[in-house]
C-alpha cells in the first residue's frame, strides 16, 4: 500500500482555504499513484478552533464540506481531521478522524483522551470517544487515533491522567498499521520527546506506526510538521519537514534502511519556529509588512532578522527613537544593521517630545524626584511613535521584549511591550545572544558592537540592565526552575542559588502578571510561555513560605 502524508498548513476557521487545500492534495497524492493520503487533526478546522465552536453555525458548515474532500477522494481513500456531531449525552461534539474511500464513508473514528492542561482544553468542547477504532482498508487493518490517544505512556504526561492507553488496545486487536494524526504543539526539544513517545507506542501497537502532524502558526501556538513513520521494532524510517507543509511517501511493502534518530541544533530549531510563527500570524491576520523599534541592542535586532526571514526585508521598517540618554553608538548600530538588512529605516527623535511631556506634567509633580516614572514616560512615547507608524501604514507592529524581561517585569506597559505580536516573549535572554551570534555568523546582519555591549534600556544616564536585574546566566536558570518547571523556591535554593536572588526573582514573576496579562500574543517555544498555557491570578494573596 502507498501512502501519502499530507502535512499541511490549515488556517483556524478558514474552512473553504482549509478544504480546497485537503482537495488540492488529495489530487497530488492521486497522480502520485497512492492509496491512501492522510491529512493532520482537525485539518478542516484548523487546530485549536477554540470558541469558534460555540459560534452558531460554524460547525454545521464544516460538515458540508466533507462531501466535496469525497468527490476529490475518489478512486483514493482519505483521512482528514474534522469536528463531527454528539448525538448523544455530554459534550455537543467529537474530535474525529474522518475515513472516506473512493467517495464512501468508511469511519469516524473519536478522540479518546482529550488534553485539559497548560495550552490545550479540548474537554470545554469535546465528548471523548469509548472505544479504540480501525477499519479494514485494501487487506491491512489500519488503527485510527488522534494526537493524545498516543500520549497515554509514563513520562510523557503531567501525571497518569488516563484510564485507557487505545495504542496498546489497538495493539490486541492485530492491526497491520497504526495512525496517528496530530496537532502537536512545538516546544523546544519536542522532536526527540516525540520520537522517544511513539518508538515505545510502535511497540506496544506491533505495527508501523504513522504520524502526521499539522504544521505551521496559529495564535501563540507553532506547529513543527516532522510527520514521522517508524516501523514496529522502533526503527525511524521517514520523516517530514520541519516548520514547512511537506507530502511524503510510505509505501507498506518497501524495505526502507532506518534513519538515525532525530538530532537536532536548538539554535537553528528557534529560529525556524519563530520565522514560521511570525510569518503565519502575520498572513493569517492579513498583515504583509512589520515595524520595528531599533534600540541599537540585541533583543529589537533579532527581531528585525527574524522579520526579515519571514516576511521579506523589503516589507520591514526599523524605526531609531533616540532619547537624551542614549549612547551615539546606539543609533550608528541602529543604522548599519538597517543597512545590512536591506530594510525601511527612519530616525524619529523623543528629546522634544520628552522634554513638552515633563514640562506638561510639572504642575502635578512638582518638585518630586526622577525616578522610574519619567523612565518609564520616555518608553510609552516611543510606544507612541511606532503604534502610530503602525496605524497609519498598516504595519504590524512587533514587540521586542525577552522572556528574562517580561518575566520579572522588566518592561514597560504601554511602551515596548506596544505591539501586535511578541515575538521574543517565550525567549529568555541569554538564548536571544545564541540566536544573534548564529544569525550574525550565517548571515554577518549584526554589527558586532550589538551583541558585545552590555544590554541597557538607556532611560537614564549610564543605566545598565544589571543595575536592576541579576546576571542574565543566573536570571534566566531562575527562572527556568520557577516558571518552566514550577519548582519552589525552597527546591530552587536547594539547588545552589542565592536564597535573596531566588525570592526576589520570585516576588518580581508574581507582581508581574498584570503586565504579561496585558501583553501582545507571545509565539510559544518553551514548555511554558507566558500565555494560553499559563493562567495565573492577577490578584491573589498567597505567599510562599521558603524558610522551612
Amino acid at each position: 500500500m502507498r501512502i501519502a502524508m499530507a502535512q499541511i498548513d490549515p488556517f483556524v476557521g478558514d474552512l473553504e482555504g482549509n478544504t480546497l487545500k485537503i482537495c488540492d492534495f488529495t489530487q497530488k497524492a492521486k497522480k502520485a499513484g497512492a492509496d491512501l493520503v492522510i491529512f493532520p487533526e482537525l485539518s478542516l478546522t484548523g487546530y485549536p478552533p477554540r470558541d469558534l465552536l460555540d459560534k452558531s453555525g460554524f460547525v454545521s458548515d464544516s460538515l458540508k464540506c466533507w462531501e466535496r474532500i469525497a468527490e476529490a477522494g475518489k478512486t483514493i481513500a482519505v483521512i482528514f481531521g474534522a469536528v463531527s456531531i454528539n448525538d448523544g449525552p455530554g459534550k455537543p461534539y467529537f474530535n474525529s478522524a474522518v475515513f472516506y474511500d473512493d467517495g464512501q464513508l468508511r469511519s469516524v473514528a473519536h478522540k479518546m483522551l482529550l488534553p485539559s492542561y497548560d495550552v490545550f482544553d479540548e474537554e470545554r468542547y469535546f465528548e471523548p470517544g469509548k472505544s479504540p477504532a480501525f477499519v479494514d482498508f485494501r487487506g491491512k487493518r489500519i488503527g485510527l487515533t488522534i494526537c493524545e490517544d498516543a500520549w497515554n505512556l509514563p513520562d510523557y504526561l503531567p501525571g497518569p491522567l488516563y484510564q485507557q492507553n487505545p495504542v496498546c488496545e489497538l495493539g490486541k486487536v492485530a492491526i497491520d498499521l497504526l495512525v496517528n494524526i496530530s496537532a502537536s504543539p512545538y516546544h523546544l526539544r519536542k522532536t526527540h520527546l516525540v520520537s522517544e513517545l511513539l518508538k515505545q507506542q510502535a511497540a506496544c501497537a506491533r505495527a508501523p506506526l504513522i504520524y502526521v502532524n499539522q504544521v505551521g502558526g496559529n495564535d501563540e501556538l507553532i506547529f513543527q510538521g516532522h510527520s514521522m513513520v517508524w516501523d514496529q521494532n522502533g526503527s525511524l524510517l521517514l520523516t517530514g519537514a520541519d516548520f514547512a507543509q511537506d507530502l511524503i511517501y510510505f509505501d507498506t511493502e518497501s524495505s526502507l534502511p532506518r534513519l538515525p534518530d532525530p538530532q537536532t541544533d536548538p539554535v537553528s530549531e528557534i529560529i525556524g519556529a519563530l520565522t514560521l510563527g511570525l510569518r503565519d500570524y502575520a498572513r493569517k491576520c492579513s498583515f504583509t509588512r512589520a515595524v520595528i523599534g531599533l534600540s541599537g541592542g540585541v533583543d529589537s535586532a533579532v527581531v528585525a532578522c527574524l522579520a526579515v526571514l519571514a516576511l521579506g526585508a523589503e516589507n520591514v521598517l526599523g524605526v531609531a527613537m533616540p532619547g537624551p540618554y542614549n549612547a551615539p553608538e546606539s543609533l550608528s548600530d541602529a543604522r548599519e544593521l538597517a543597512r545590512r538588512l536591506a530594510i525601511g529605516f527612519e530616525v524619529v527623535p523623543i528629546d522634544e517630545l520628552f522634554s513638552t511631556s515633563l514640562k506638561s506634567m510639572s504642575p502635578i509633580f512638582g518638585d518630586l524626584p526622577h525616578d522610574f516614572t519619567e523612565e518609564n514616560l520616555q518608553a510609552r512615547l516611543r510606544g507612541m511613535i511606532l503604534m502610530s507608524i503602525s496605524n497609519k501604514f498598516d504595519r504590524l507592529l512587533l514587540s521586542t521584549g525577552n522572556k528574562s524581561e517580561i518575566s520579572v517585569g522588566y518592561c514597560t506597559l504601554y511602551g515596548d511591550m506596544n505591539g501586535g505580536l511578541a515575538v521574543l516573549g517565550d525567549v529568555p535572554k541569554t538564548m536571544v545572544y545564541r540566536l544573534a551570534g548564529k544569525l550574525m555568523r550565517e548571515h554577518g546582519w549584526l554589527p558586532e558592537r550589538i551583541i558585545t555591549r552590555a544590554p541597557s534600556a538607556e532611560l537614564r544616564e549610564n543605566q545598565t540592565d544589571q543595575d536592576t536585574l541579576p546576571p542574565y546566566e543566573i536570571l534566566d536558570a531562575i527562572l527556568a526552575l520557577y516558571v518552566e518547571q514550577r519548582l519552589s523556591i525552597r527546591q530552587i535554593v536547594a539547588r545552589g542559588f542565592d536564597p535573596l536572588t531566588v525570592r526576589w526573582v520570585a516576588g518580581r514573576v508574581e507582581r508581574n502578571e498584570y503586565k504579561r496579562w496585558q501583553a501582545p500574543p507571545i509565539l510559544r517555544v518553551t514548555t511554558k510561555a507566558f500565555g494560553m498555557g499559563r493562567r495565573n491570578p492577577i490578584a491573589q494573596g498567597y505567599v510562599e513560605n521558603s524558610n522551612d
